[in-house]
């Protein structure tokens, strides 16, 4: 077991592990700490009682954040037509069809969304074993299987997250960086929370949400006083 870092050691002497924080303490929390050299990404992890072995179960989705989340994101759209012009005035950093497809067929994936209308999925998903494993595959949970590209391009640009439960039930979703104010970051994690808090399967037994932690990319996970109960 490796041993942890100075900055690491010095982050965890501020928190209280037997203290489960509110959102607005521990985003206040986390400015505390001492800095480290780049903005780090501010992460919200959920532990929840679902078994996504049972496709009743399978938590995924997606939402825009209040104050985005500082990053800059790349966004492709596969489309034709009125659809690709509608992606190339929204801002889509690269537009188009069976040359694109090629490219990334080819190994270019240097883009963070993919989005394509219904129209186009039948050619997209012949591309399964390249986006998939990397979370790229359009969905129309998420609505990244659209025909207004224009607008799942503004959302995918301006801030919206996914959100998917893994095998063990969890759940990781950037909040913002920490460069950003406790505010928002509490705003953020306060959407986050409300919508898998939304999605709770009606299959689900027991406690829903068992667990959250906020942490920053070098930070240890801060403990949060917010939990689902089955009568909830």
């Amino acid at each position: 077991m490796s041993k942890r870092s100075k900055l690491y050691q010095a982050r965890a002497a501020l928190l209280d592990r037997a203290k489960p924080y509110t959102l607005a303490e521990a985003m206040q929390l986390l400015k505390k700490m001492p800095v480290c050299k780049f903005d780090e990404t501010v992460e919200l992890a959920c532990r929840l009682g679902v078994d996504t072995r049972q496709s009743d179960q399978v938590i995924r989705g997606a939402v825009s954040l209040p104050h985005g989340t500082g990053k800059t994101v790349r966004v492709v759209v596969i489309a034709s037509g009125d659809a690709a012009d509608a992606a190339q005035k929204a801002g889509a950093d690269e537009v188009g069809f069976e040359e694109l497809l090629e490219r990334i067929k080819g190994g270019w994936l240097n883009f963070d969304v993919m989005i394509a209308t219904p129209a186009a999925m039948q050619k997209v998903r012949t591309l399964g074993k390249v986006l998939g494993p990397r979370g790229l595959m359009p969905n129309p949970k998420t609505g990244t299987v659209t025909d207004d590209t224009a607008a799942a391009v503004r959302d995918a640009k301006g801030g919206r997250v996914e959100y998917r439960a893994d095998r063990g039930g969890c759940v990781h979703v950037p909040i913002g960086k920490l460069s950003f104010t406790p505010e928002n970051l509490a705003d953020n994690a306060a959407v986050i929370l409300h919508v898998i808090a939304k999605s709770r399967p009606a299959a689900a037994k027991g406690t829903y949400l068992l667990s959250t932690t906020v942490s920053t990319t070098m930070s240890p996970g801060i403990r949060i006083d917010y939990r689902i109960s089955e009568k909830a």
